[in-house]
C-alpha cells in the first residue's frame, strides 16, 4: 500500500469542512494514536482516522454548541 501524506489527508479534511487544518491535524493525530493503541495491522489506520475526523467535524457542524 503507497504511504499516505497526513498533510495531504489535512489539508483535504481541512477544505472539504472549512475548518483549520491546525484543528483538524489535531483531531486526525488523536485518532491516529486511538487507532494504533489497538491495532495489528497498521496499513489502513490513516484511512480510518481521516473517516472518523470527518464524522467529528460534521457532527460538530450539525450541533453547534
Amino acid at each position: 500500500m503507497p504511504q499516505v501524506d497526513a498533510e495531504q489527508i489535512v489539508h483535504s479534511i481541512a477544505e472539504e469542512t472549512n475548518t483549520p487544518e491546525e484543528t483538524v491535524a489535531r483531531i486526525y493525530a488523536d485518532a491516529l494514536d486511538n487507532y494504533r493503541a489497538d491495532a495489528r495491522i497498521l496499513d489502513y489506520l490513516p484511512l480510518f482516522a481521516a473517516r472518523k475526523v470527518r464524522a467529528t467535524l460534521r457532527q460538530n457542524s450539525a450541533n453547534p454548541h
